[in-house]
């Protein structure tokens, strides 16, 4: 149902009740809020816009966190990440977890799932890109799934989140299959799931399997976060945006763009398609090509609030000297 159709549905309600005598109490006003009618949210509760930053309705922008400060709970006036343990406890925190980078970054490093997914790589370079996601504070590493318990070990208490990939890099196998993967990575520690769509499936214009695929991976992952990786270099536009309404309909979290290991990676023109098709209530991943900081902040201005990337420690610190290689 559409929100126009919505919204028509609840007037009509709303005149009714009037029309007897029964009064339509608004909600109570919100002191924080973004633009729209709530925060919205994923599946698994990741919020993807930010409930804790005022909205200044006179500038139609959210506070800057420059010059005088708004309201004490605004986030980018008083960021929690500058408070004592102390402070934080006196504002009624019984654990809080924060992860501070200890090498100067930019703050893109929060958006960047730092990835290790060549076959070839070793146990040592897995605790490497460990090592590094705690250094910058990225908001995951991204490895395949015989690295999850290692990782989880590595990154435990730290803030960093493990994301591995299902069904990868093809999404050829049975929608069971990918169930199966996607529990045994959970099981093993993983906080996020990027498994591949039936690429195959979409393209035949099989939309009830493409959907069944997710939806059984989306089943096997209640309470993490799933990303449905749509490898857009094989999908025409119209076939983009049906993979998108079909991961959104199945209650994905993210929409993603690309394995790294297809015919094509991440593009911008991409990216706004996705993010103009799935809304404000979905995230939407960039990756595969993203190598510095310049398309990284062109794929955020697109609309991805996560990217994917192996060059992650050259796009937050500008050292081309750090860049990384293929998946």
């Amino acid at each position: 149902m559409r929100d126009d159709e919505m919204k028509a549905i609840v007037d009509a309600v709303v005149k009714a009740l009037e029309a007897k005598g029964i009064s339509a109490q608004k909600p109570a006003e919100r002191t924080f809020h973004m633009p729209g009618d709530g925060v919205p949210t994923g599946t698994a509760g990741k919020v993807f816009a930010n409930p804790l930053v005022c909205w200044n309705k006179q500038s139609a922008k959210q506070c800057s966190g420059e010059g005088s400060q708004c309201r004490p709970g605004c986030q980018n006036c008083n960021p929690l990440n500058t408070m004592t343990p102390q402070e934080l406890r006196n504002s009624g925190a019984d654990r809080v977890s924060i992860c501070h980078p200890t090498e100067k970054c930019s703050s893109v490093a929060n958006m960047i799932d730092h990835t290790l997914l060549k076959a070839a790589a070793t146990q040592e370079e897995v605790g490497k890109l460990c090592s590094e996601a705690r250094k910058y504070c990225f908001a995951s590493v991204c490895v395949n799934p015989s690295y999850v318990a290692l990782c989880a070990q590595l990154l435990k208490g730290s803030g960093v989140k493990v994301c591995t990939v299902i069904g990868f890099p093809l999404g050829s196998t049975t929608p069971t299959v990918k169930a199966i993967e996607a529990r045994d990575a959970i099981a093993n520690g993983a906080d996020e799931i990027d498994m591949v769509i039936n690429v195959g499936a979409l393209k035949s214009g099989n939309d009830t399997l493409a959907l069944d695929d997710i939806c059984a991976v989306r089943d096997a992952t209640r309470g993490k976060v799933l990303k449905v990786i749509l490898e857009t270099s094989y999908l025409t536009k119209e076939e983009k945006v049906r993979a998108c309404l079909l991961s959104k309909r199945a209650g994905a979290d993210f929409v993603k763009t690309s394995t790294g290991f297809g015919p094509g990676g991440a593009t911008v023109e991409d990216v706004a398609l996705m993010r103009a098709t799935v809304g404000a209530d979905m995230g939407v991943k960039a990756s595969g090509g993203i190598k510095d900081t310049a398309t990284a902040q062109a794929m955020v201005k697109a609309g991805a609030n996560r990217l994917g990337t192996s060059a992650s420690i050259s796009i937050v610190t500008g050292s081309k000297d750090a860049a990384g290689g293929k998946y």
